[in-house]
């Protein structure tokens, strides 16, 4: 009875006690970091009318991506192939160029000018959402609370909000014994401030970046040395097409040290001028006019004050994350390369659409193991789905159609005949797998195979289908025939 007594009176007390309101928050998200997926971050929490806040540290917005990374790179490949003619050699002989004695200048005019337009474009974007976007440097002091030390003019201020995500980014690792100095010895960051191109070039680190850049400098003649500590060059993209990309690589003179490890780079004066010296454990010596510095990034966190809110990155700076991007703090997230991998643009907007869904009960969709990785490489490699070797370990029955672009009338016409496209579909019920290519335009074509696995699509599509001709993406037919020939 006392015990009813009392539940009728907390009943009676909680009907006249005013409700207590929520704790209203300056806005509803605040992103630190404007890189793709900060960027995307902000622009699905508006878009779903929420108040929401990006902080960045740099003088411009778009991160690495847009000002040393993603962007950059991708434009000089593209004046790479341009003016050093590569893409027509196969027609007009290895000796044509469309320009003679190309400078680091030539390539810099377009890279500068694609940097601006995206820089404005991501400005605007944020701007007609309403995103308001502070310049300065962030610091956590609790779950719902950054400190901001403003860039550019006096004054700190705090700002409150009910989720945070973390879209930092990462930073290059400078080993403290390297003596970094921007001009001979520099890393991807600092390649863009090059004043000629190197005669002569050591990459240390083979990994996506350390490939893209040696296949870049050789194309345009430079003769590269690529030392790599593990004995395969991108261990995560499928063997074969790993294999003919180290084929292409060497018939432009570059040279490659796999399984080695190096021990110190230091200058060293050539009959040229100044130069480096790159030595490696075995005791191998290499000597080049310029060395880039490209084994692995770090988490930009640093600064961040994690410890503040009992957040403990990993020893190369990474937050763990669960399957929504969520940190040890439900309502603090991270998304982007400060999670890992696989540390792409692509994959890293996903990402922060998706955080964004999620940190407002939003339904959505994704399929990360359908996300196509693109590898601008020379030649061009993209990948989706599972590799020959993955499914060997788990035991999956499968079979493999080839097409290359010398037998199609497009790799002709446009002057490639080295590239390949590879299928990978089930032996018994011929569903598609995995999709595999090299050559011209691969992170384009990639996209036909990933949404045919989208759909549980099978071999059979691709044979049952029409093509525009002369393209491409034929190959895709002439594969699922050598496929489905190999079944007979």
């Amino acid at each position: 009875m006392a015990e009813i007594i009392a539940q009728a009176e907390a009943i009676t007390r909680s009907k006249s006690e005013p409700a207590r309101k929520p704790r209203r928050y300056d806005y509803d998200i605040v992103i630190i970091g404007s890189g793709p997926a900060g960027h995307r971050a902000a622009i699905q929490s508006a878009k779903l009318g929420k108040r929401v806040a990006v902080i960045e540290k740099k003088t411009l917005i778009g991160g690495v991506s847009v000002n040393t990374g993603t962007i950059p790179s991708k434009t000089l490949r593209e004046a790479v192939l341009h003016l050093s003619g590569f893409r027509q050699r196969s027609i007009y002989g290895a000796s044509y160029m469309v320009k003679q004695n190309i400078t680091m200048n030539d390539l810099l005019l377009r890279a500068d000018h694609v940097i601006r337009h995206e820089i404005e474009i991501s400005k605007h974007q944020l701007q007609r959402n309403g995103v308001e976007l502070f310049a300065g440097i962030a610091t956590l002091v609790n779950e719902h609370t950054v400190h901001l030390h403003f860039i550019g003019k006096k004054g700190e201020d705090e700002i409150t909000a009910r989720h945070i995500m973390i879209a930092v980014g990462t930073t290059v690792v400078k080993p403290p014994h390297i003596p970094f100095d921007g001009e001979t010895i520099f890393t991807s960051d600092g390649l863009l401030k090059l004043d000629h191109l190197p005669r002569t070039l050591t990459v240390v680190g083979g990994g996506v970046i350390g490939c893209e850049y040696a296949c870049m400098f050789a194309t345009l003649g430079t003769r590269v040395t690529l030392v790599e500590m593990q004995e395969r060059l991108l261990d995560f993209v499928d063997h074969e097409i790993v294999d003919a990309l180290v084929y292409h690589m060497r018939q432009q003179r570059v040279t490659l040290r796999m399984g080695e490890s190096v021990a110190n780079i230091e200058p060293w004066k050539t009959r040229y001028g100044d130069g480096v010296k790159t030595s490696l454990e075995s005791g191998k010596e290499i000597v080049t006019d310029k060395a880039l510095y490209a084994i692995g990034r770090q988490g930009a966190t640093a600064s961040l004050g994690l410890e503040n809110i009992g957040i403990v990155p990993d020893k190369r700076g990474r937050i763990k994350v669960n399957e929504h991007y969520q940190t040890s703090i439900p309502n603090i997230y991270a998304v982007g390369d400060v999670v890992g991998f696989p540390s792409l643009a692509s994959t890293s907007m996903e990402q922060g659409r998706m955080a964004a869904c999620h940190a407002f009960g939003i339904e959505h969709q994704s399929i990360p193991e359908l996300f196509p990785y693109g590898i601008y490489a020379i030649p061009e490699i993209s990948t989706c789905g599972a590799n020959e070797e993955e499914l060997t370990r788990a035991g999956i029955p499968y079979e493999i159609g080839k097409a290359y672009y010398k037998e199609i009338a497009r790799g002709q016409i446009i002057g490639d005949t080295i590239g390949m496209l590879k299928l990978v579909f089930h032996r018994e019920s011929h569903k598609l797998l995995g999709v595999h290519i090299i050559g011209e335009g691969a992170s384009e074509l990639i996209h036909i195979g990933q949404t045919v696995m989208a759909f549980g699509g099978t071999v059979d599509y691709f044979i049952n289908t029409v093509f525009n001709y002369p393209t491409l993406a034929e190959c895709y037919k002439t594969a699922a025939f050598d496929g489905v020939n190999r079944l007979i």
